[in-house]
């Protein structure tokens, strides 16, 4: 059997969970034989990997944040038009980027739990921003994705996108 590479796994899951979304939740009757639902984690396990991504955040620590990530992971960051493939770039985002002093703050979260190894958290979060040369802190509204997988017994994110939220049309 073919292993595929981890971050085939996060997009395979992205689209599972789109496919989930359009043609609803399972029902205990339509789970799958196998299935370890009492394994899975819930929704609010979940949305506290953002909380403690946030709170790596406010550490000002760029090595802490890129911790948060997997050594494969892959980061399509808000203010940058660079794809960071791997740690090491994932850090020097996150060295210039916790220049701004960032907070976050989620304003909307649809979170899909795949398996006991796996979830997608998507929606739409705010950050406040500190400009460094006035010190002036502005909110920038973004939409974002964090796929997840539970790598030994950490939660890691493995695929991270983030781009501002276009004004309405």
């Amino acid at each position: 059997m073919q292993r595929i590479p981890r971050t085939r796994t996060a997009l395979v899951a992205t689209a599972a969970a789109a496919v989930l979304a359009t043609a609803g939740t399972l029902t205990a009757g339509t789970a799958q034989a196998g299935d370890r639902d009492e394994e899975r984690p819930t929704q609010r396990q979940i949305a506290a990997l953002f909380d403690q991504w946030n709170t790596a955040l406010r550490s000002g620590d760029p090595d802490r944040v890129a911790a948060r990530y997997a050594r494969d992971a892959v980061l399509l960051p808000t203010a940058s038009p660079r794809i960071r493939t791997d740690r090491a770039q994932i850090t020097d985002y996150f060295a210039h980027f916790l220049q701004k002093k960032p907070h976050g703050e989620k304003i909307r979260s649809v979170i899909t739990v795949l398996d006991e190894d796996s979830a997608i958290d998507a929606g739409v979060y705010r950050f406040h921003l500190t400009d460094p040369g006035t010190g002036i802190t502005k909110p920038v509204e973004a939409r974002y994705s964090y796929s997840y997988e539970k790598r030994g017994n950490s939660w890691l994110i493995v695929n991270h996108h983030s781009s501002v939220l276009p004004a309405e049309g």
